[in-house]
C-alpha cells in the first residue's frame, strides 16, 4: 500500500488553509494546518510531515524564522531534512537567495497558480524519495562492507590458534606422549574459542536481519556494530589467555 504523504500548510490566512486542505486531500495527501509559525513548530513535532508549505509573511515568527529554527536549532535537529516550499508576496532575487541559503527547497511567489504549486510539491516529494532510495542503497552497501571487514577480522583472529594446533599436531605425530596430551588440550581450548567467535559472528548477522527496516532507512550505526564485534573477538581472546 502506497504511503500517503503528510503536508503541513502554514499560513495566517484561513481561506488559504482551507483551500489547500480541500484540494490536497482530494489528491490523496494527508493535510495538517497551522496559522502561525509558533503553531507550525508544534505541528512539526507532533506529526513529522513529509513536506512543509510555508508562508513567509506572518505575524510572530516569519517563514524565514521558522526555517532558521528548523535548520539550525538543536531542538529541531531530527526535522532538518523535512523539505520546505516557501510562499512570499515578494519576488526579489535577494529574498529568494536568502530562502535557499536557509535551506528552503523551492520558492513560489504569490499570487500562485495551484497547478504550479502541485507540480512543485510533487517534484520536491519525488526528489526526497529519490534521496531516500540512494540512502538505503548506500546503507546496504555499507553493511556488506562492514560484514566483509568483520569476516576478514575473524579469519585473522583464528589463523594463529589453528597454526598452533597444526604445529603441535606435527610434534605429537613425531614425539607422541606428552605432545599428544598437549594437542588434545589445545584442540579443546582453541576449538571452544573458535566456536565462540563463530557464535559472535552469527549473532551479528542475526541482528542485521532483525533490524532490516533500520538498514533501509540508513539508521544502523555500522561502525558501532563492527566495533562491538571486534570487541567480542578481543574479549574472547583475552579470556583464553
Amino acid at each position: 500500500m502506497k504511503h500517503k504523504e503528510t503536508i503541513l500548510i502554514v499560513d495566517d490566512e484561513p481561506i488559504n488553509l482551507e483551500f489547500f486542505d480541500v484540494m490536497l486531500s482530494k489528491l490523496g495527501f494527508n493535510v495538517e494546518k497551522a496559522e502561525s509559525g509558533e503553531e507550525a513548530l508544534e505541528r512539526i513535532k507532533e506529526r513529522r510531515p513529509d513536506l512543509i508549505v510555508l508562508d513567509n509573511i506572518m505575524p510572530g515568527l516569519t517563514g524565514w524564522e521558522v526555517t532558521r529554527k528548523l535548520k539550525t536549532d538543536a531542538e529541531f535537529e531530527e526535522y532538518r531534512t523535512v523539505p520546505i516550499i516557501m510562499f512570499s508576496a515578494m519576488d526579489s532575487v535577494e529574498d529568494k537567495i536568502e530562502g535557499f541559503e536557509l535551506g528552503v527547497d523551492d520558492y513560489i511567489t504569490k499570487p500562485f497558480n495551484f497547478s504550479e504549486v502541485l507540480a512543485r510539491i510533487r517534484a520536491v516529494l519525488r526528489s526526497k524519495e529519490l534521496s531516500r532510495q540512494v540512502t538505503r542503497r548506500e546503507s546496504r552497501i555499507a553493511v556488506i562492507e562492514s560484514l566483509n571487514r568483520s569476516l576478514l577480522f575473524f579469519t585473522q583472529h583464528v589463523r594463529k590458534p589453528i597454526t598452533k594446533l597444526i604445529e603441535t599436531a606435527e610434534q605429537a605425530s613425531s614425539g607422541g606422549g606428552d605432545h599428544a596430551e598437549t594437542l588434545a588440550r589445545m584442540v579443546e581450548e582453541e576449538g571452544r574459542g573458535i566456536l565462540a567467535s563463530l557464535k559472535g559472528l552469527e549473532d551479528e548477522v542475526g541482528e542485521l536481519k532483525s533490524r532490516e527496516d533500520e538498514l533501509r532507512e540508513g539508521d544502523l550505526a555500522l561502525e558501532d556494530l563492527e566495533e562491538r564485534y571486534r570487541k567480542h573477538l578481543v574479549d574472547d581472546g583475552m579470556k583464553k589467555k
